[in-house]
């Protein structure tokens, strides 16, 4: 038997391509065949890797929130170990926190702003 498979337009597929997956993912393949109303794999697939396509999303604003976040729990810390040591606070620490605080604000609203 021959290794080609007939194209409807009479062409023959002659490069074979293969992947492996995990059982998770072989499930997810299968209910979106299903959903699809198709059973067939190789038809299936060869229409994704051709036609489909790849959302790429820009995470830039939340990696921004997440870096002044990571500022904010430093600065926490760094007062809870003097208050801690000294048991006095410092006005300029919380000021701090409150501009980080206000930073973030305005990255979730610009962040937010953009996705509309």
């Amino acid at each position: 038997m021959d290794n080609q498979h007939e194209h409807p337009d009479g062409l023959k597929r002659q490069i074979q391509i293969k992947f492996r997956v995990t059982e998770a993912e072989r499930d997810l393949i299968d209910e979106k065949m299903r959903l699809l109303g198709t059973n067939n794999l190789a038809a299936y697939l060869r229409k994704i890797a051709i036609d489909g396509y790849v959302i790429n999303t820009d995470n830039s604003d939340l990696k921004a929130i997440a870096a002044e976040m990571q500022k904010i729990g430093v600065n926490i810390n760094q007062i809870a170990r003097r208050v801690n040591s000294t048991t006095r606070t410092y006005e300029q620490d919380f000021d701090e926190m409150k501009r980080g605080i206000d930073d973030i604000w305005r990255l979730l609203r610009l962040s937010l702003s953009r996705a509309v």
